[in-house]
């Protein structure tokens, strides 16, 4: 088997381009530079583009992701940089990088999306060229505003751009890892905007819904596949109550204890469905019917169609005690199963004493 490329972070790529700008700015011309990770392993980048003078500079990279399928793959990374006053490294945003709107990140409000590790990646990188005197650097994405709409920057507040991200400095190439982290800073938001319950839903029809519903887009929080996940996170962060809302063919998943809920990793769907639908007495001919179903909706539609729609219920009540033992007790949680109108098919108790479903059910 081929083993899968490295890659390199914005981060990384910002500080190597803002090295070979400040190197221009000494009357140094490099095609390629090398930059400290945070590990304190050393990686060299190729410079695609350098121009100035002795007042300003500018450099970019070409982004490589490696064999990682990330959004900003090829794009040009930039940094202008300058001489000022003082003896700060000052590192501002340009074209392309977003600005935080909202509390929660690790940026703060009105500042650019420029993470910590990158920030003292770029200032580190910069010193390597110029030890001493003020300096600007102004990093840049000439496509950042368009790559951005493809992130979870809009849902995060980050608006007109991407992030500047890493914290290795490195891309581990089809990385879930770093994926699953990428939707957690949505539970920093809503807590920093004091939502203690939130709305976390597997996929775009639970976020549309709620957010017509009247829920604040701060309090719903998107998980995808990862249910098990992100309800460790909110109970690490110390979220008071989980409303899970969504598809009943992802949520009826985490009624048989898969919190992982693609289906490469799981899927018994039809078969719980099944299941419950026999605890309730369902006729052998009904279960069978359900267990032929192509999808979770039809065998739903079979279970309305023969007056056992309260199996739904039964199956959103499970979900939750599921998901409560998952976390130890130490979040409320409460489940509403939704069918692709968004129309709620199926809820337990405990949704009604989530702050959110008295919005949506």
């Amino acid at each position: 088997m081929k083993k899968l490329r490295k890659g390199f972070t914005t981060g990384t790529c910002a500080a190597a381009a803002a090295k070979a700008a400040a190197l221009l700015l000494t009357g140094e011309r490099k095609e390629r530079v090398s930059v400290a990770l945070p590990s304190g392993k050393r990686v060299s980048l190729t410079i695609a583009v350098l121009e100035g003078h002795k007042d300003k500079a500018r450099a970019c990279v070409i982004k490589d992701a490696g064999d990682d399928p990330d959004v900003t793959n090829g794009a040009l990374i930039c940094a202008e940089v300058r001489k000022c006053e003082g003896e700060e490294v000052i590192i501002r945003g340009g074209e392309g990088v977003g600005v935080v709107t909202k509390p929660g990140l690790a940026i703060p409000v009105d500042e650019a999306a420029i993470n910590p590790v990158p920030r003292e990646m770029i200032r580190s990188a910069v010193r390597e060229a110029l030890p001493e005197g003020g300096v600007e650097v102004t990093v840049e994405v000439p496509k950042g505003k368009e790559l951005a709409q493809k992130t979870m920057n809009p849902k995060l507040g980050i608006v007109g751009g991407i992030s500047i991200l890493g914290t290795s400095g490195i891309v581990e190439p089809w990385s879930e890892d770093a994926f699953k982290r990428s939707l957690v800073p949505q539970i920093d938001v809503a807590l920093a905007n004091s939502f203690e319950e939130v709305v976390l839903t597997p996929g775009r029809i639970g976020e549309r819904n709620a957010l017509n519903r009247g829920v604040p887009e701060d309090a719903i929080v998107q998980c995808g596949n990862y249910v098990g996940y992100m309800l460790d996170e909110c109970a690490e962060r110390g979220i008071k109550g989980v409303l899970l809302y969504g598809h009943v063919g992802k949520l009826v998943k985490v009624a048989a204890g898969i919190f992982h809920t693609h289906s490469k990793v799981a899927d018994a769907r039809l078969e719980t469905i099944a299941a419950y639908a026999a605890e309730a007495g369902a006729s052998r001919e009904l279960i069978k019917q359900v267990l032929n179903s192509t999808t979770a909706e039809e065998a739903v539609a079979l279970l309305f169609s023969e007056g056992f729609a309260e199996v739904l219920n039964r199956i959103a009540e499970r979900a939750s005690q599921r998901a409560e033992e998952r976390v130890g007790g130490k979040v409320n949680i409460g489940t509403a199963l939704i069918n692709l109108k968004g129309e709620v098919i199926g809820s337990d108790e405990k949704a009604r004493q989530i702050k959110w479903g008295r919005y949506l059910l």
